[in-house]
């Protein structure tokens, strides 16, 4: 008996470890498991048909617009894209800004005909600079600790509205979570745009899908994947518009994709006052890479997500819209789709 009882401990003790051995090797694909479950349910349901476009949506031109590449044809071209849809405003590059922060007057040559072109094509369109540049980590870029860089930005940001432009556009990258320079950048900005009477708009990273995800993203990959919903919120209260770059997400299949944004949107509009208005990005652009499939991040599947949220969360809201990225790479299809599936207007 006593042999037996030991034969069994044993085989007990070993059954025991193989388990455990079986569940730490299971654990991440449970984890994975229970994400796409969480997303694909994030994707479920059908969305309200009041959440539509609530003519607050934005796109992102190309610098073709201001050096002299597009011409009228291509303007009244656009006009008749975006005649009748929810596009308020237009981001449009003049820069990029110089590693010092400084933006030199050449770099947007043609920027006050097109705002007077714009203004008689689409009457109550706003043109935007749209300013960007690397930020420095380890590498050649713009070191946004420094005060005599931000004040340069700053002055970069008046010297596009001397130009004729309508408001600014910060795409800066990568910042990190918690970066302070950027939200002293902001106040500074702010300030000078409010001034004006014109907006203060940013591109701005996702939110961490996970608690501190970010945090892991930093140490692990040595960038900025995402912010934490907290500097998400202190970056939102410091300016008038917030455009999330929701796509590159790696995502294999239209509803995780959708499912992604849908939960992007929701931690969002958790954090985003009602004043400022919250963009959320829309792929108009086809690409298949590590961190983006094509075939699962298109326009469609994006907006079904920002409405599934819109519908649990926030059908009353009016300062909320979404931002076509790029005017260049959409294709006839990610314009049907915005027009249909967004604005409820013919394809």
């Amino acid at each position: 008996m006593r042999a037996k009882w030991r034969n069994r401990r044993k085989w007990s003790r070993r059954r025991r470890i193989a388990v455990g051995v079986l569940i730490l090797f299971s654990l991440p694909f449970v984890a994975v498991a229970a994400a796409a479950l969480a997303l694909r349910l994030e994707y479920a349901g059908d969305p309200s048909a009041r959440a539509r476009t609530r003519g607050q949506d934005a796109i992102w031109l190309g610098h073709a617009w201001v050096d002299g590449r597009k011409g009228p044809a291509d303007l009244t071209a656009l006009a008749t894209r975006i005649r009748g849809t929810g596009i308020r405003d237009l981001y449009v590059h003049a820069g990029p800004l110089e590693h010092d922060g400084s933006l030199p007057a050449t770099a947007y040559p043609r920027a006050r005909e097109l705002v007077e072109a714009v203004h008689r094509e689409l009457p109550g369109v706003r043109v935007q600079a749209w300013l960007g540049d690397l930020v420095a980590h380890d590498s050649p870029g713009l070191h946004l600790a420094r005060a005599d860089v931000r004040e340069r930005i700053t002055a970069s940001a008046g010297q596009v509205l001397d130009a004729g432009f309508e408001g600014v556009h910060f795409d800066l990258e990568p910042v990190w979570s918690g970066d302070e320079g950027y939200l002293r950048l902001l106040e500074r900005t702010h300030e000078a745009t409010a001034a004006r009477g014109v907006p203060l708009s940013v591109a701005a990273a996702q939110i961490d899908p996970l608690p501190e995800l970010h945090a892991v993203s930093q140490f692990v990959a040595d960038h900025p994947k995402w912010w934490s919903q907290r500097y998400f919120g202190q970056v939102a209260r410091r300016v008038d518009q917030i455009a999330v770059m929701s796509y590159d997400t790696a995502m294999p299949m239209k509803s995780l994709y959708g499912g992604y944004v849908a939960q992007q949107t929701t931690l969002a509009l958790e954090v985003t006052p009602a004043r400022v208005r919250l963009l959320m990005g829309l792929p108009a652009y086809y690409a298949n890479s590590r961190g983006h499939r094509g075939s699962a991040e298109t326009v469609g599947a994006a907006v079904r997500g920002v409405r599934l949220s819109l519908t649990r969360n926030a059908l009353g809201r009016q300062s909320f819209g979404v931002a076509l990225y790029v005017d260049f790479a959409a294709t006839e299809k990610d314009w049907a789709s915005y027009r249909r599936d967004w604005c409820g207007l013919p394809g």
